[in-house]
Parts: structure tokens; C-alpha cells; sequence
């Protein structure tokens, strides 16, 4: 289920709720869903409870508690849970995770000529192209020599060191003689990840270069943050499962909506760090 699909699917239960008398309100033309900024908030957000409060007089709280039991019923969606003060969390079920992966398995990212970032030549003698581009698109503020050194608190460095990740656990895979298989993936840790790589079209067809940046950053720590929680490889003795060959085929897909983010931002994505 992409964020489109998740849109329409509550669009079409804002419109159900409506006509069947739950609701007294106009049916909004369309509905938005975006990832959550923090991790344990769900896989998506959406603000349509408050939006529908405007109109109908009702509290956000009691709009979002119909629209919930509802949600909740539908296939694809394995939780929702309301946060204050009427927003509606939405958590997939793992199956819908295999269908996201694959889609950007089979996905063709090739979207022409990459942005047209053009640090002055004294940024470009100083950091390097790819840091220099980058550095264009940092929150003011930020001190630019950081994306000079391999650190966590280097946006750059690790966006790139996720990348080079997603290498390297295809690489190990292939040493001990598995590959990857898209499969169900029903560890919560998973969705702010799989949320991410859903958002990745729609994001790069923005063109918008800044967004691009922060996207890749959020893409990155969700990945980062998954595999302190689920490796991918087995352990010892442990023979290759079919969690551990879904997993692979989630950071391949990773690594794959990286590069395409980098690229499109003119900086290179090497497999090795």
C-alpha cells in the first residue's frame, strides 16, 4: 500500500462514515497522509480528523475515534491508533511491507538529469563536490566543515554509510549462499522504514532538492535503526530463513531508494565506504 493507496483508503471512509450519518461534514477532495517525525507513532499519520472538526462542530478526539474503527477494518491496515489531539496513526500489516518492497524492486527510477546544485568554486575547493552540493541544501546554521569527517552528527556521511550498508549485508549474503526474497515483514521496527521507501516516489517527484535531503536522512535512520533491531544476516550456526531473505530484499530496496536520492542529487553513492 503506497501513501497514495493509504490516502484514497481514507478518503473512501471519511466519504463512507458521511453516508452513513457517523459524520456530518463536507467529504474534503482529498486527504494527505504523511510519515511520522518520530519512530512508535505508526507508519502514517493523517491530520483529516482535525480538518473535518472545522466543519462539523464535533471534537477532533470523537471524528477520529469513527474514522479509527473503521480504518482499522480495512485490509492492509494492521492498526490505528488516535494521538492528541485528533490525529489518526496508522500502522500496515506486514504483508502489505513484501508488496512495498517489491514495487521498489521493480521500480525504474531513471528520471533524467540530476538536480542542478552549483556550489561557488571556493565551497567546491573546500569540501569536495559531493559535500559541497550537499552543504546547499543543510538547515542554516549548520557548521559545513562537519560534512568533512566520517561522524553520526555528518548528515551526508550517514546517508552514505547506509548506502554502503545495504552493500555490504548483499555482499555477506552472497558469501554465505543466500539471496534475497521479498516476504512479509511484521516487525514494528520495520514500518517508519518501509513508510520511507513508500514516500520515495512521490517525494522525488517533487524536485525538490531540500526535501530530497531530509527524505534520504529519514531513510537512512529508519534503516540504521531497523538493523540495531533485526539483522539481516544469521548468527553462527543459524541457517538462512525466509525472515533473513526478506530482510535482504528491505535493505536492498534501501539501498536502491538511497542511490536514486543521491544521484538525483548529483552526489555519488559508492557500495563501500
Amino acid at each position: 500500500m503506497t501513501p497514495a493507496d493509504l490516502s484514497r483508503t481514507v478518503l473512501h471512509t471519511v466519504r463512507r462514515a458521511v453516508e452513513a450519518d457517523e459524520l456530518r461534514a463536507t467529504v474534503p477532495a482529498r486527504v494527505s497522509v504523511r510519515v511520522p517525525p518520530r519512530p512508535g507513532c505508526g507508519d502514517y499519520a493523517t491530520n483529516v480528523a482535525l480538518r473535518l472538526a472545522k466543519d462539523s462542530g464535533r471534537p477532533a478526539r470523537e471524528i477520529a475515534e469513527v474514522l479509527r474503527r473503521r480504518l482499522a477494518a480495512e485490509p492492509g491496515i494492521a492498526r490505528v491508533d488516535i494521538a492528541e489531539p485528533g490525529f489518526l496513526n496508522i500502522t500496515l500489516d506486514g504483508a502489505v511491507g513484501g508488496g512495498i518492497v517489491r514495487e521498489v524492486l521493480g521500480a525504474d527510477f531513471r528520471r533524467g538529469e540530476p538536480f542542478g546544485l552549483r556550489p561557488d568554486p571556493a565551497l567546491l575547493e573546500r569540501l569536495g563536490s559531493d559535500a559541497a552540493r550537499w552543504s546547499l541544501l543543510c538547515p542554516p546554521g549548520l557548521d559545513r566543515d562537519l560534512l568533512l569527517v566520517q561522524r553520526e552528527s555528518n548528515p551526508l556521511f550517514r546517508v552514505r554509510y547506509a548506502h554502503a550498508r545495504t552493500h555490504a549485508l548483499l555482499r555477506n549474503a552472497r558469501d554465505l549462499g543466500f539471496t534475497a526474497d521479498a516476504g512479509d515483514l511484521s516487525e514494528d521496527s520495520a514500518g517508519p522504514l518501509l513508510a520511507a521507501l513508500a514516500d520515495h516516489s512521490r517525494v522525488g517527484a517533487t524536485r525538490a532538492a531540500d526535501r530530497l535531503a531530509r527524505h534520504l536522512e529519514r531513510t537512512a535512520e529508519a534503516f540504521l535503526r531497523w538493523q540495531a533491531d533485526c539483522p539481516t544476516l544469521p548468527r553462527g550456526d543459524e541457517k538462512p530463513s525466509v525472515v533473513h531473505r526478506a530482510r535482504l530484499a528491505l535493505a536492498e530496496a534501501t539501498g536502491k531508494v538511497l542511490a536514486d536520492g543521491l544521484n538525483q542529487l548529483g552526489i555519488t553513492a559508492p557500495a563501500q565506504l
